[in-house]
């Protein structure tokens, strides 16, 4: 994984998506979603935006990037494109995203053969790229199960508008989680 040098100026086009993957996650965190948002890129133009909807679908798999992939899925297959051109598009793609990715939206941008990520902040409990997992590394196809898949790896690079992702992510736990369920039990401080 790579990631900005102190002091090296991230691409004013890098910053400029991310921008847009900041204002997904603010929607995000105005809907009570944990306010993680992306962006995915073809030829320098977004072709697809997304933020968390778990909450709201009641699905834990509506992350950021698996909104913006089935956005393009369902735009392409209305087109009529076939499968090998949808994967040949999405090697071609860039997705920016607040927070680094999970382990299972790396896994799935790693099989569809995604092209680069740039992400804001590290996700220490469940980072697929680089913090728990490196999901975005080629491995002969092997996941960390001993399964295979024809995944195929991408470039990684964070750090991009960290500072921005981790105040939203603030912005969330200090006001409470509604949604969260209730404790079954009482909590017992710790001595």
């Amino acid at each position: 994984m790579g990631s900005f040098a102190e002091g090296a100026a991230p691409e004013a086009e890098c910053i400029s998506f991310m921008k847009l993957a900041v204002e997904q996650a603010k929607l995000a965190l105005d809907s009570l979603e944990v306010p993680v948002g992306c962006v995915i890129a073809e030829d320098q133009n977004v072709i697809s935006v997304g933020r968390n909807r778990t909450t709201e679908t009641r699905n834990a798999t509506r992350h950021a990037e698996m909104e913006a992939i089935d956005v393009l899925l369902d735009q392409w297959k209305k087109k009529g494109i076939s499968k090998e051109e949808i994967a040949s598009r999405f090697s071609k793609c860039t997705l920016y995203v607040t927070c680094e990715p999970c382990i299972m939206c790396a896994a799935a941008l790693s099989i569809i053969g995604l092209k680069e990520v740039y992400y804001g902040c590290a996700n220490d409990k469940f980072g697929g790229c680089g913090s728990i997992l490196s999901l975005h590394t080629s491995n002969s196809g092997k996941l960390p199960s001993g399964g295979t898949s024809e995944r195929k790896g991408f470039k990684c690079t964070g750090g991009i508008m960290a500072t921005e992702a981790i105040d939203l992510l603030k912005s969330f736990y200090e006001q409470g989680n509604p949604n969260a369920p209730k404790p079954h039990r009482t909590v017992v401080p710790r001595v």
